[in-house]
């Protein structure tokens, strides 16, 4: 595989990575302090959680929902190119939040709906399949006992998010929790070289929830990473240790090849069996992460093996809104923004595009916000919904005509639509300008929507390290109804 830094020379190693891209053996298999301090020390830790909920942001207002409800991971049934899914009831109380978006007006901060999942009681769809049973396949441990948890955390330039999931049906598995916030931890990182002292208690507070989340259940293996702004800030490693200190996580600033990889595992299940070449692309706040992906006839269950390029690129939707402009954006403006992006492109050594297209069916995968919520105003939505969004095919021209629309757009008339808000309404136009560079880049005549990332390919790849798939042996439930243990309580 190769891999290019179009800024840097050589690759980042805060927190190295073995040759295949993931981190060290210790610290994937959960071996580092942050995977046992949610339960060592979470007296201290649960009074600072409950202490962030009241002095930082509001925690959501579904803080004691129950109900058993169940959370999948998994691609939208019915994803027609450009089409809504049909024949899926509306979700209940968290599952019609913004997904990975953060909350739009009026919606609580912090709640199961920002993690991504829709929240569906008595009802599950595992992968591309719906269980109308109202049952899920769950997988026993070798000691007949229930399936281990597992947690993933991802604190970016622009989100905090974290997710603790149970293995299912092989390749798949259930979220019984998750937490999102907006925390903007790379604000004014591209002017001063460093991470604001507001950006950082933001991120803190964020953290001390999840460290309570953690805490609170019995984790069989955990990961917590960091990804550009702690890579590329001065202090990212003094914030780290802060972290450390007051939640007692502690979190792996990751280089950026292992986050193109775990990109890639984390969509993995929305790339077709057709496939034969895909390019998958991350657009986060401080980086933007591409992969390119050759399958050919023998695919490996690990899509991560198919890259044969890769880059990222040192632009996000934060750092550049922040050099051109985010609220007030011209057609020249966006423009510019779209030459520097593609400036960087250039420098990217890939095959030229009729070789990647020589392959029997190639197309884009956008994984970010960007895409969902091109995706959520192509579909009109009056909230965002996940389970009409991940998986959903767009067409080329279906993409050009959401950018234009956008773009026709003032800063007021974005932050007024339900799948943007006015958290992102100052970001989405440069990330559609990161999106336009790529699509110029590798024209394809469709894209797919996922709303699924780091988080995702964490989970994936400590369940597939474990072998929790391949050992465990599927368990129907005598009758439907809720799983072993208390689910109440999911949202933060």
């Amino acid at each position: 595989m190769q891999g290019t830094d179009v800024v840097r020379s050589g690759r980042d190693r805060v927190g190295a990575t073995g040759h295949d891209g993931r981190a060290p053996l210790g610290q994937r298999q959960g071996r580092h302090p942050g995977a046992q301090a949610g339960a060592a020390a979470q007296a201290d830790v649960q009074g600072a959680g409950a202490q962030a909920g009241m002095s930082g942001r509001p925690v959501s207002q579904q803080s004691g929902h129950s109900g058993h409800q169940r959370f999948e991971q998994g691609s939208n049934p019915g994803g027609g190119r450009g089409g809504p899914q049909t024949g899926v009831p509306n979700s209940t109380a968290a599952g019609s939040g913004r997904g990975s978006h953060g909350a739009g007006p009026g919606a609580p901060h912090g709640s199961a709906a920002e993690s991504g999942y829709a929240a569906r009681p008595g009802s599950v769809h595992a992968g591309n399949r719906a269980a109308s049973s109202g049952r899920v396949d769950l997988f026993e441990s070798e000691d007949s006992g229930p399936p281990p948890l597992y947690a993933a955390l991802d604190l970016g330039t622009n989100n905090c998010r974290l997710l603790i999931a149970q293995p299912t049906r092989p390749g798949q598995f259930r979220v019984v929790d998750g937490f999102s916030r907006i925390v903007r931890l790379g604000e004014g990182l591209a002017a001063s070289g460093r991470l604001s002292e507001d950006a950082m208690n933001r991120s803190v507070e964020a953290l001390k929830i999840c460290a309570a989340k953690l805490g609170h259940r019995n984790i069989r293996r955990s990961r917590l990473i960091a990804t550009e702004a702690a890579r590329a800030a001065e202090n990212g490693v003094v914030f780290m240790e802060r972290v450390s200190a007051e939640t007692g996580l502690e979190l792996e600033i990751i280089d950026r090849e292992t986050e193109a990889r775990l990109a890639v595992s984390g969509c993995a299940s929305l790339v077709g069996r057709e496939a034969r070449s895909v390019v998958l692309f991350d657009i986060g706040g401080g980086s933007s992460e591409i992969a390119v992906l050759h399958i050919g006839d023998n695919r490996s269950s690990r899509l991560a093996n198919h890259i044969t390029h890769w880059t990222s690129l040192p632009v996000g939707v934060v750092t550049l809104s922040e050099r051109h402009g985010g609220r007030d954006v011209t057609p020249e403006s966006f423009e510019g923004m779209i030459r520097e992006v593609s400036g960087m492109l250039d420098r990217f050594d890939c095959p030229a595009i009729e070789a990647v297209r020589a392959a029997d069916d190639f197309h884009l995968i956008g994984t970010s916000g960007t895409v969902t919520t091109l995706a959520g105003v192509h579909l009109d939505l009056p909230r965002y919904d996940r389970r009409r969004v991940d998986g959903l095919w767009l067409s080329d021209d279906e993409v050009s005509a959401m950018q234009a629309r956008l773009l026709s757009w003032d800063f007021a008339a974005r932050a007024a639509n339900p799948c943007i808000g006015p958290d992102r309404a100052d970001l989405v136009l440069a990330g559609c300008a990161i999106l336009e560079a790529i699509r110029r880049r590798w024209p394809s005549t469709r894209m797919r929507v996922a709303d699924r990332g780091l988080r995702e390919g964490l989970l994936t790849d400590m369940m597939a390290d474990d072998g929790v798939w391949r050992r465990g042996r599927g368990r129907r439930p005598s009758r439907p109804g809720p799983q072993t243990g208390s689910e109440e309580g999911r949202s933060s």
